[in-house]
């Protein structure tokens, strides 16, 4: 059920290739898994998962499931163990080669796939600025922040332009994974085959001309930005690029190493194609295991950080009476304290990065690590908290098995929010599933009571 005019432009762009592209929407689409690091040593895990996993070509934590698993029904998912992502866009984010340290912007970052993957590489050092247009989007994708542990992102709900103007030369690196037309997830989403036309693509290729003129000028002379989208149009791809060098001689297209079944950007498929279009990649679902998508990795001339400017300069730690009651916390439950800078907001209380920008005037969802609740003369820690340490990090941990059958059941009945039965010192504990922290309980008089958040709380 194609539209009419896709098929048309696809055969003529594929030519003897197109049959092979039209009988790939006759097969099972892959699903995959992309392993959290922050959380998880992965050779650990795999000998662990009860899931046939194989992996992914172009991602380095990236692996194929079969149809048959399950891992949304797992609490390893809850945990924040592992991310379910369609493998194609693993791609994009790979090629940001994220490092510890940098300062780094997601522009369009909803659901979180992608903003979570820099993350891991980033191992919770520097600035990462998640941004996200739609204020439902923007909500989900600071929960997927929270369930994959990550400690230094700061989520915005902003537009391009509103983030530009607080930013100038600012970033290291930027991804923008742009709105598109979404053909390649057609077979993915039916929907989007439904909502498809011609006039839909221009006015995403307009759309998308203006969020990256926005990147332009956040990124710093000698910055990579990265582009990507999830569309087989070429107005969308090779002309998007090709447009945006024209209008930014300053930036050039940098050679991208293509992973198996990856093939080239083609400069026949657009108009005033830019030099070493070539370079760019795009992913086909009949020459991989993946869905359509394209990306291009684009340097800014120059080197160094240039005027590097946030508006307003940096953020202050909040006073030291404001996050004592934290501190005494930490102190009777925590083997060492998170470093960063004490934001409040009202009674709760965040720890966000070091060299944080001033956040003033912009729609902040998430400042970095919400560390919890000061309460009337004690403090209470968030589960976004307990999802960023790890067992040993923590003086106190109550740990559950996934298996056998039997052990099953109890962290199940933890998820759903039931108290537990338990001996042991009085106090806070890391609640564990086969040693990944999933939440916190607090221990009285032989009874656990359950602090999984009641939003959370599921029958899996």
């Amino acid at each position: 059920m194609l539209p009419q005019e896709f098929e048309k432009r696809m055969q003529d762009m594929l030519g003897t290739e197109y049959g092979e592209f039209l009988a790939s929407y006759d097969r099972e689409r892959y699903q995959a898994l992309r392993i959290n690091p922050l959380k998880v040593d992965r050779d650990r895990f795999l000998k662990q998962v009860p899931f046939s996993l194989r992996q992914i070509p172009w991602s380095e934590y990236g692996y194929y499931y079969e149809k048959d698993d399950q891992p949304g029904k797992h609490p390893y998912h809850e945990a924040g163990v592992y991310y379910i992502q369609e493998p194609s866009a693993m791609a994009p984010a790979e090629y940001i080669e994220a490092v510890p340290g940098e300062k780094i912007l997601d522009l369009c970052a909803a659901p979180g796939g992608k903003s979570t993957q820099i993350a891991a590489k980033m191992q919770g050092q520097g600035i990462f600025v998640c941004n996200e247009i739609h204020p439902a989007r923007a909500k989900i994708l600071s929960e997927n922040i929270e369930r994959m542990g990550i400690i230094n992102a700061i989520v915005t709900n902003e537009t391009p332009q509103r983030l530009a103007e607080h930013f100038v030369e600012y970033f290291d690196k930027i991804l923008v994974d742009a709105p598109c037309s979404g053909e390649g997830m057609f077979r993915k989403n039916e929907n989007a085959s439904e909502e498809w036309s011609l006039e839909n693509v221009r006015i995403c290729a307009n759309r998308q001309d203006e969020i990256l003129d926005c990147a332009a000028s956040m990124l710093h002379s000698g910055g990579k930005l990265v582009y990507s989208t999830c569309t087989f149009a070429p107005e969308e791809n090779e002309g998007s690029i090709s447009r945006f060098l024209e209008r930014h001689p300053e930036f050039f297209i940098l050679k991208a190493e293509k992973k198996t079944g990856m093939s080239s950007g083609n400069p026949a498929w657009t108009i005033n194609a830019a030099e070493n279009i070539e370079d760019t990649i795009r992913l086909f679902p009949h020459k991989l295991e993946g869905e359509g998508h394209y990306l291009a990795v684009l340097q800014k001339s120059g080197e160094g950080s240039g005027r590097a400017y946030a508006k307003g300069g940096e953020e202050k730690s909040a006073d030291k009476e404001s996050y004592k009651a934290y501190l005494e916390f930490a102190k009777e439950n925590l083997k060492e304290v998170l470093e960063g800078i004490y934001l409040t907001f009202g009674d709760q209380l965040y720890l966000a990065p070091k060299q944080t920008p001033k956040l003033k005037g912009l729609k902040v969802l998430r400042p970095g690590l919400h560390l919890g609740t000061n309460k009337k003369n004690r403090f209470e820690p968030s589960h976004a908290l307990a999802l960023a340490l790890n067992a040993d990090k923590v003086l106190h941990t109550w740990n559950f098995n996934s298996k056998p059958v039997e052990a099953g059941k109890e962290i199940r009945a933890y998820l759903n929010g039931q108290t537990i039965s338990a001996d042991g010192e009085k106090g806070w504990y890391l609640i564990t599933i086969d040693g990944y922290s999933i939440g916190w309980g607090k221990l009285a008089g032989g009874i656990m009571k359950n602090h999984y958040p009641k939003g959370l709380r599921k029958n899996i």
